[in-house]
Formats: C-alpha cells, structure tokens, sequence
C-alpha cells in the first residue's frame, strides 16, 4: 500500500468513524456482499499484514474447542498444559491469550503456530464475509487498529457515494 494511501491513516479512521457506523446501518447487504470480494482482494494486493500486526500485539482471538486441540497437538503438549500456559477465560466466556502480544508472535511478526492459528486469526480482519455487517461494533473497532479494516470500509463507503450520485 502506498505511504500516500496509509499516511495518517489512524487519524482518518477516528475521524470517520460516525461515517462508517452511518454507512454500515444503512448499508445494502446484498450490494455490499457483491463488492466485497473484489475490495478485500484489492486491499490485500497492496498490504502486507507482517508490516503491522497490531491485530496481534493488542487483541486476542477466540480459541475455540478445536483450535486448543489442533495448537496443542502441534506443539506436543496436552492440551489442558496449552490452557493453563497460554490462555485465560475472558468476560464472555471465551478462552484467549493470558497476555498481549500474542505468545505466538515473533520478532519479525509471523506467527508461530500459523499453519494451525485458530480460525479467528485465518478469518481475520472478516473483510471478506458478512461478518463485517453483521458484527458491526467490531468492524469499527477493527478499523480503528487494522489498516486494511480501514481501507475496505473507505473504498466501500466511496463506492455507495459514487453509486448515489
């Protein structure tokens, strides 16, 4: 992505957050569906996620019933071993990492368990489902830290502005 595109980028999603919460109450499902696939796959052509990884420094993703048995299984350890070393129970009942950054991330910001990261992360930022009309107080919230969250929902909002001229 080019530095022009990015350039205060965090800046401008503050700024249009009550834009993008406007846009994704009224938005068309069915219109928005349709151009999400080619978005996301435009955003994702241009950034790369090892750049950034605040997705990892600052949150955790949900690991569910299979992610702990296909993690732990990877890394040769029991899986109630996995739990009590590296997750906790948060407020809605949901295993995630004890503490930020993620344990898994590296240095370089790849991920060390990334052939078997829980579907959260695989999903991650859900700019390509409906997930990112469904949920949309965590596509904002996405949008605050995640870049490409950032770009989507711009290049969508510009799209609905185009098409109500």
């Amino acid at each position: 992505m080019s530095a022009d595109t990015l350039h205060n980028w965090e800046k401008r999603s503050r700024e249009k957050q009550k834009q993008f919460k406007s846009f994704l109450d009224r938005a068309d499902k069915n219109k928005v569906l349709k151009q999400l696939p080619a978005v996301h796959e435009e955003v994702f052509s241009k950034i790369n996620c090892l750049d950034c990884a605040a997705c990892c420094k600052n949150y955790s993703p949900r690991f569910k019933t299979p992610d702990i048995k296909r993690i732990s299984k990877h890394l040769g350890m029991k899986e109630s071993l996995f739990i009590h070393t590296y997750l906790k129970v948060d407020d809605e009942g949901d295993f995630v990492v004890q503490s930020s950054p993620c344990p898994f991330l590296g240095q370089d910001n790849k991920c060390s368990v990334y052939e078997v990261r829980p579907s959260d992360c695989s999903r991650f930022p859900y700019t390509n489902e409906d997930v990112i009309l469904k949920r949309k107080a965590l596509t904002l919230k996405n949008a605050s830290f995640c870049p490409a969250t950032f770009l989507v929902l711009e290049k969508l909002l510009q799209q609905a502005k185009q098409n109500t001229l």
